[in-house]
């Protein structure tokens, strides 16, 4: 241990205290044996054991589990009066620091007899310490893998969660982080080169960031204008490929047009000069700010995890607020497409679809399912099914939203990708080009399945790829093989093999 980090340790120790100083951990036993074969020459030198965490999942649940460090100096002054001291581990991020007390139990103590040299001389008394509970995850360490390697090492985050109970059965986000780094002797170093890290592998961007929703909010959009009955399901917009704003010209993903489309063909065909007809002609900005709060945006879910993010629903009173600016047609246009000032996480668009699948209302997402005693293994708690929120909506809107997302695999813009043979698919594609970046989009795909199961056998995916990566549409692609892995009970290597036997598989 270098001279330095042992002075340092001594100068924030505080003399009074009888407490034994911490100068070094993580050592062999070839180092413990040669300080007790060495004893004379380390008089005031003790060795003893702790305990460290082992993550098996390592980098793959990393975002879900979290990870433990010594309490800091700042967590010490809030926590001091809670039985924490300055040698405690703490949860730093995840499941850890959300439940860490829970995890913790309490610390044992041993009371002894010292002479005036501090030397021990015998033992007075023992209270033994109390272990923390043991937490049950709804994550299913099978579509977690599976999740986990249809991302393929690119930026973005996937989830998956069951709509009729909240419960997530995958999470991952990437770049991710190996807790397991962090109980190394270059531990320091190790998580210097973490923080550091271009693409910032600490943040779990399925619940701490917000994008964009793009063209997945188009299901918001369907939804409004059917509820609000501001335009017919059998009336149709044509879509002639542009769409003229005062003295500006809109351009539709595909230059040519789509024709005259009603709303089922709208959505499934995701046309942008359906939607700005719709949104700047029909619905308004007021409707469009009502149905994304009804459903969510701009609120936290409460999932039981840390930091969770927002996002932003905009509207004339809050860009007045922030840029102290007007709304424009400009923005009313941008928002009903998705894009523009609007921003969602990925948990709170999976949420978006849970709305539809549910007819109307969703639960709190959650990861912790039981708190078990890790002595016994007993049931402590069981954690209970909430409802987030519920809005009245038309049994006869969801239905004929849900049968809009299913055109979008039926004959839509994910028809060619999402060709898994084993399960019927309802979804929704988005791309968001980046402001001021060609060639440079976020891909999203939304989805659930079965189609035509009820909510309690159904679950609900989300797979949000970022622009910084290479354009190649990968979010739906994903979506096709973990949909195949999770209705086939397979591995990734396995689903991938299956849609190639079934010459489903073009795009690998």
């Amino acid at each position: 241990i270098p001279r330095q980090d042992i002075a340092l340790k001594l100068s924030t120790h505080n003399p009074n205290s009888l407490d034994p100083i911490e100068i070094g951990d993580k050592f062999t036993l070839q180092d413990i044996a040669y300080i007790v074969e060495h004893a004379e020459q380390f008089p005031s030198v003790k060795w003893y054991t702790k305990s460290y965490r082992v993550y098996p999942e390592a980098e793959r649940a990393a975002h879900v589990v979290g990870y433990v460090g010594q309490i800091s100096s700042e967590e010490l002054q809030v926590l001091h009066n809670q039985e924490y001291d300055r040698k405690s581990a703490i949860g730093k991020s995840g499941v850890e620091l959300k439940y860490d007390n829970l995890l913790r139990g309490k610390n044992g103590s041993r009371y002894y007899r010292v002479d005036a040299y501090g030397r021990e001389t015998d033992t007075e008394e023992f209270v033994d310490p109390i272990p923390g509970h043991d937490l049950v995850l709804t994550i299913d360490s099978s579509i977690q893998n599976l999740v986990w390697k249809a991302l393929d090492g690119r930026i973005g985050a996937a989830l998956v969660l069951k709509p009729s109970s909240g419960e997530v059965l995958a999470m991952v986000s990437y770049p991710s982080f190996n807790p397991n780094n962090f109980y190394t002797k270059n531990a320091r170093e190790q998580f210097r080169i973490t923080s550091l890290h271009p693409h910032s592998p600490f943040i779990n961007r399925t619940i701490q960031s917000a994008y964009a929703p793009a063209s997945t909010f188009k299901i918001i959009m369907s939804t409004a204008i059917m509820e609000e009955k501001v335009f017919g399901i059998n009336q149709t917009v044509n879509c002639i490929g542009y769409y003229e704003l005062g003295d500006r010209i809109l351009y539709d993903w595909q230059r040519g047009g789509f024709g005259n489309l009603n709303i089922f063909q709208g959505l499934a065909l995701s046309s942008n000069v359906f939607f700005w007809t719709l949104g700047l002609e029909h619905l308004g900005i007021d409707h469009i700010v009502d149905y994304s709060l009804r459903f969510g945006f701009n609120e936290l879910t409460g999932i039981d995890l840390p930091n969770e993010i927002s996002g932003n629903v905009p509207s004339p009173e809050w860009k007045s607020h922030t840029f102290k600016e007007r709304w424009t047609a400009g923005d009313t246009a941008n928002f009903a497409i998705g894009q523009g000032f609007l921003t969602a996480t990925p948990i709170q668009v999976a949420n978006m679809v849970s709305y539809i699948v549910n007819g109307g209302h969703a639960y709190r997402p959650f990861v912790v399912k039981e708190i078990r005693d890790r002595i016994t293994g007993s049931l402590i708690e069981t954690r209970t099914p909430e409802i987030l929120s519920e809005m009245d909506i038309d049994p006869v809107t969801v239905e004929n939203v849900q049968k809009a997302m299913s055109g979008v695999v039926e004959f839509g813009t994910a028809n060619s990708v999402i060709t898994t043979p084993i399960v019927k698919v309802a979804g929704k594609t988005g791309t968001g080009q980046v402001a001021n970046q060609t060639n440079r989009f976020d891909s999203w795909f939304v989805a659930y399945a079965p189609f035509d199961a009820p909510p309690e056998d159904q679950v609900v995916i989300v797979v949000f790829i970022e622009a910084v990566n290479e354009w190649e549409w990968w979010a739906p692609k994903a979506a096709n093989i973990i949909l195949h892995g999770i209705f086939t009970n397979s591995k990734y290597s396995e689903a991938v093999d299956s849609l190639r036997r079934a010459g489903v598989l073009w795009y690998l």
